[in-house]
Order: C-alpha cells, then sequence, then structure tokens
C-alpha cells in the first residue's frame, strides 16, 4: 500500500485519509493530537508514495523544527547576492542625467 499525501490537510482530513489507506497516525509535536481538528500537517514521514504494510505507522507534525520555514527575522545578508535581472539589461545613465536640485 501506499502512503498518501498528507501535507497540507486539516488533522482531521489526515486522520481520515490515513484511516482509508489502513495506516495509523502518530504526531510527535502533538499529544493532545486526537483534539487536533483544524491545524495543517506541515510534513510527514515517510513520504507520499512510499510503500508501507498495512496498520504501519506514519508520523506527522503540524509545526516546522528549529530553523526549518516560519517567517523568522528579516534581516540583510551579508555578502549581498550579485545584482542581476533587470539591472544588467539597462544602460548606465549619462551623466548628469539626473541633476542635484538644492534647496539652499
Amino acid at each position: 500500500m501506499r502512503v498518501p499525501r498528507l501535507v497540507g490537510l486539516m488533522a482531521m482530513d489526515a486522520r481520515e485519509a490515513a484511516k482509508s489507506h489502513g495506516l495509523v497516525l502518530n504526531a510527535p509535536d502533538r499529544p493532545d493530537f486526537h483534539l487536533t481538528v483544524v491545524d495543517y500537517v506541515v510534513r510527514q514521514y515517510p513520504q507520499p508514495g512510499a510503500e508501507v504494510p498495512r496498520d504501519s505507522m506514519v508520523y506527522i507534525w503540524f509545526d516546522f523544527g528549529e530553523g526549518e520555514g516560519g517567517g523568522g527575522i528579516r534581516e540583510p545578508r551579508i555578502p549581498r547576492p550579485p545584482s542581476g535581472g533587470l539591472r544588467r539589461e539597462l544602460d548606465e545613465p549619462e551623466e548628469d542625467s539626473y541633476p542635484v536640485v538644492s534647496s539652499a
């Protein structure tokens, strides 16, 4: 039997999908998994499509682990990535094409 794709499903839908495939779910990051309803699965093991015997355990997680995913802190990357894209396509501006306006 093949493991279904559970990532992206809500907890209740993941339970139903596993049950219909004859699999048992375990959520190590949720001791109250049987009460979890609307949280979304973000990771699973074994991967979707893996061949497993009936009544096999499939592990699912609702939170990304330490250092994975999530928003995190946005800081400038150093060294900065190389410039490219449209900037390479543009011609360099002519000298004095943007005159400086003084308010003094």
